[in-house]
This record gives structure tokens, sequence and C-alpha cells, in this order.
């Protein structure tokens, strides 16, 4: 029996990359998915190389940085599919870098907005429809930047840091009734946003693929095998848990 029969999850950010991988691998162990991202062309993609494989996928257009999208979302899923099980908030938007003092606020603002407050959006939501059926699991996506601090990327390691105790604090609130909440810590992976960075960074780039000590960059399936375990009833005494999927990169 796969790892999700029967289940119905809920995907954001799953146009690309590593929300991408989470929701083709929801659908192949299973899941009924619910792929939603704000990029219409990459998340319709997505839906459609779910049904090319015979799985079950239905695609919502939001930007869960919005209450209204991200209640509509949730709305549309339970109106579908009748109920809301395991979820991986995925959606992840980092607005700028650079040194704190030449920082400007509403970058700062909007990168919180992107990266931690959508997550915080997406669990009221998500949780609401669970409570409404008995339970279910949720995993946040982190980042390795969140763990040690990341210069130049302050914002970004400050929301993902919000995140972990974000999903411990949930975790404790609604473990009794039957919601496991569990966060993923991603060390460098190789996505189609990577690529790009490491052209326009190519100094850069040589650290980074150095920063496993696997000496390797991470693939985006790589993480979808960590969240789908979590999502899984295999998972069922796990919660409130920060899993580093990074190579040993935390250990360096």
């Amino acid at each position: 029996m796969a790892l999700l029969e029967k289940k119905i999850g809920l995907v954001t950010g799953a146009g690309q990359g590593i929300g991408r991988a989470i929701a083709l691998s929801y659908a192949r162990e299973g899941a009924a998915v619910v792929v939603t991202d704000f990029n219409v062309d990459a998340g319709e993609e997505t839906t459609g190389l779910i049904k090319a494989s015979g799985g079950r996928a239905h695609f919502i257009e939001g930007d869960i940085s919005k209450e209204e999208q991200v209640q509509n979302t949730i709305d549309e899923t339970v109106a579908t599919y009748g109920r809301l099980d395991i979820c991986c908030n995925s959606a992840a938007v980092s607005r700028g870098s650079g040194f704190i003092h030449t920082y400007e606020k509403e970058v700062f603002d909007e990168t919180l907005e992107m990266c931690l407050t959508n997550t915080w959006l997406c669990m009221k939501y998500e949780i609401a429809a669970m409570l409404d059926t008995g339970g279910g699991a949720i995993v946040n996506i982190s980042s390795n930047a969140s763990l040690k601090g990341q210069a130049l990327n302050t914002a970004y390691a400050a929301a993902k840091s919000g995140v972990n105790v974000l999903t411990k604090s949930a975790a404790a609130e609604y473990g009794e009734q039957g919601i496991r909440i569990n966060a993923v810590s991603p060390g460098v992976i190789r996505t189609p946003g990577l690529e790009a960075y490491f052209k326009e960074q190519p100094d850069i780039a040589k650290g980074l693929r150095r920063s496993a000590v696997m000496n390797r960059l991470g693939e985006p399936n790589e993480i979808a095998e960590a969240v789908t375990f979590l999502s899984s009833d295999r998972a069922s005494f796990i919660t409130g848990q920060l899993l580093s999927v990074d190579g040993g990169g935390a250990v360096r």
C-alpha cells in the first residue's frame, strides 16, 4: 500500500523546485493533491505532470501571503475533495539581501510576510479544516539559514527561524487533537532558482557546493521524500521536530 493512499494533500509553492517535487511525491504515494502557486503556468504544469502519471490533482491559483486567498484555497480544497489530511507549506520568497545597515525596512517586512507570515496564515486555515475531520499532518519548509544564521541574508534567516519556533509551538497546541506538525530544513538544493543564482555568482557557487559534508548538492526529490514520510502514518509519533535534509551541512 502506498504511503499516502486515500489522503487529501495540499502543497503551497508547488509550481517548481522543492514544492513541485513534494507535490509529485505526494501523488506518487497515492494522495490526491491540491497544487497552489501564484504562477499559473507553473502550477498548471505541475498539475498536468501529476495527471499524466495517473495521479489526481487540482490547481488553485493563489498568493498565500494574503489571508482571503488562503481561506479561499482551503475552502476550495474541502469543497473539491471533502476534507484535508496532509499539507506542506513550501512557498517562500526572499525579497533581497545585503548588509543590515543598508537594508530597507520595506524589503525586510516583505521577506517576513512571504517566508513566515504566509506559513502562519496557511496553518491557521489548514488546522481549522483538520480539526473538523479529526486530525492530520502538516510539514513546514524551513532552511538551514535558520540554524546558524547567514550573513547578508538576515531577513530570510530570521523568517525561517520563526518558522521553526512556529512549528514547535503549534505542535504543542494541537498534539492532543490529532494534528502533527513538523518542519524540514533543506540545505543547498539544486533548484531552478539556485542554478540561476550560481550563474550570477560563480564564486559563491563554489562555496555552496562544498557546504555539505557529502560534498554535493541536494536534489528536490530528496527533500520530498522526507516531507512525504513526515506526512505519512509511518511518522505517527513524530511531531514538533525540525529535520535537516542537508547532506550534513548543519554539522560542518
